[in-house]
């Protein structure tokens, strides 16, 4: 093996330990969502940009996961072009999807997204997405490059990544 291989493979190593990213289904919910089950009708849950979803039940952890936030983006969907292409939003849960006020499109979903998060990544008449999801984990001190956003995109083979550069 050339020290060039071995680079190579060393490299393809090094960066698969950080793309560990879920594979599962989204659907969406539209308004009313308060009471939700984290935060009962305290209004200041909701992010400004209105990016939160509902957490299915391999997410939602016996509440664990409220507040968490969750990188997201569109792989396929119900039909084709559903995907906006290149959109990854992020997300903070908010609510368990079993018991939200309003229900989702589609039932068993790993997330159910907010109207505008659902929009942001997605034709928002598709009635469920396959998405690729992954726990964002925020710094309270930022640092420069702090998230790293890797996309490796080979003719027809995409990869995406997020790891944080400490």
């Amino acid at each position: 093996m050339s020290r060039l291989e071995f680079l190579l493979l060393f490299f393809f190593f090094y960066l698969f330990k950080f793309c560990l990213a879920d594979i599962g289904k989204a659907s969406q919910y539209l308004p009313p969502y308060t009471p939700t089950a984290c935060y009962g009708g305290d209004l200041s849950q909701f992010p400004v940009s209105n990016l939160f979803a509902a957490a299915g039940e391999g997410v939602w952890e016996d509440g664990a996961s409220c507040g968490r936030q969750y990188l997201v983006r569109c792989i396929s969907g119900a039909s084709p072009g559903a995907c906006i292409p290149g959109q990854t939003i992020q997300v903070r849960i908010v609510d368990r999807a079993q018991t939200s006020v309003s229900r989702p499109s589609l039932e068993g979903t790993s997330l159910v997204l907010s109207n505008t998060a659902y929009q942001s990544i997605a034709n928002p008449d598709v009635s469920f997405l396959n998405i690729e999801f992954q726990q964002f984990h925020a710094s309270k001190k930022k640092k420069k490059n702090e998230i790293l956003l890797l996309k490796i995109n080979w003719t027809h083979l995409e990869w995406w990544c997020w790891a944080s550069s400490d």
